[in-house]
């Protein structure tokens, strides 16, 4: 018998929505990624419980146990019970009758194994009682603890389901997935087979799920299945996941934190502007769609750590700093954050009032002047600097 002890297993929210089914004779069983992440030795961020109560009467036990109804997905069995501010996702068990991607016709079972046949991958389709004991109706534990990111059933109907799958299979493989194990054979060929349906998918769902995947502390390896699958090339055509190992280790060698957007830049640089399309196709927000055009911009720009922050912000130019150093297989200049502070601090030594021009001539004046300061890693003298913008004087 195994047992799961969680800090969240006894908080005072899951216990009295357990509580408050299990006295009235219902099933009340923690399920899905609180199971998993406490297996693994993770906290949870959501915390969700299957019951073979129907939502009506789960919403009436909540109520007469003090705790808050809130009936956000009743036509899909699912009711969140507030206690304490603290949201538990309550669903009942259920199976699949039609399925459309994200919206599924769905009948209320008594069943636990029917609820697990209905998930996606066996890792997730794990449940625990109240007191940690772990049920297991699919035999997804040996899965997880080979990190074996495997559907639940047959990979094409799970994917037939809901496409994003494709995508999760993926990014689960990346977070979860043993390292150097390789990815499942027939869960690749259902990717394959489907990928098509990746077009029909919303363009949040698809960033969403990319942002998760190159968030991972590694996801080198789903990456290139990915690539190899031709999963890649849908979702971001001309991206080439070369570069990402060895970011992952100057990353790493850096003491910087893995970052999605410099991970989604170094996936476009070094070829011929794939990224441009990009954030439209991830839905990017506009801050982010900026830095990603900038980090792109500033990896093949020829400047100096300085002169990238002066001219793309310390941030910006420090991520395309990494990305260059992963590409040429060096680590990072060792004085690279002085630099950084440096550029960010410096203020181009020449403004339009000492410029003997007018009109447009002040504005080519000026650039004439970045451009050779810069090109100096902002070290020219103001003299220089003013001789510069005014070379085309005539």
């Amino acid at each position: 018998m195994i047992r799961i002890d969680a800090a969240w297993l006894h908080a005072t929210g899951p216990r009295a929505v357990c509580a408050a089914l299990e006295e009235a004779g219902r099933q009340a069983l923690f399920v899905g990624g609180c199971v998993r992440d406490a297996l693994l030795g993770r906290v949870p961020t959501d915390i969700d419980v299957a019951t073979d109560a129907r939502p009506a009467e789960v919403m009436a036990l909540a109520e007469a146990a003090g705790l808050r109804a809130v009936p956000t997905g009743v036509e899909h069995g699912t009711v969140t019970v507030v206690h304490a501010g603290v949201p538990v996702e309550v669903t009942t068990f259920r199976r699949d009758v039609e399925t459309f991607g994200r919206r599924a016709v769905v009948a209320f079972s008594d069943d636990v194994a029917e609820d697990a046949r209905r998930r996606d991958f066996t890792m997730n389709a794990l449940y625990a009682r109240p007191d940690g004991t772990v049920v297991d109706p699919l035999g997804g534990l040996g899965d997880l603890r080979a990190r074996h990111v495997r559907f639940v059933g047959d990979a094409g109907t799970r994917i037939a389901e809901d496409h994003l799958r494709i995508l999760r299979f993926f990014r689960f493989h990346a977070w979860f997935g043993a390292p150097g194990s390789g990815i499942d054979p027939e869960g690749l060929a259902a990717c394959a087979a489907g990928a098509g349906g990746i077009e029909r998918l919303s363009r949040e769902r698809v960033g969403a799920e990319m942002a998760k995947l190159l968030a991972a502390p590694d996801p080198a390896a789903a990456l290139a299945a990915m690539q190899a699958s031709g999963v890649l090339g849908r979702v971001l055509p001309g991206a080439d996941p070369r570069a990402i190992g060895p970011l992952v280790d100057v990353e790493a060698g850096f003491g910087r934190p893995p970052g999605w957007l410099r991970r989604l830049a170094a996936l476009g640089s070094g070829a011929d502007g794939p990224a441009s399309d990009w954030p439209a196709r991830l839905r990017l927000s506009r801050a982010d769609a900026r830095t990603l055009a900038a980090t792109v911009v500033a990896v093949e720009a020829p400047l100096a750590p300085a002169a990238a922050a002066f001219r793309f912000g310390p941030d910006v130019a420090r991520d395309a700093a990494l990305i260059r150093a992963a590409r040429e297989g060096v680590a990072p200049p060792a004085e690279l954050e002085t630099e950084l502070a440096r550029g960010a601090a410096a203020s181009l030594p020449v403004r339009a009032d000492d410029l003997p021009f007018t009109g447009k001539a002040v504005g080519e004046a000026l650039r004439r002047a970045e451009t050779a300061w810069l090109a100096s890693d902002l070290r020219l003298s103001r003299g220089d600097v003013l001789a510069a913008a005014r070379s085309s004087d005539a």
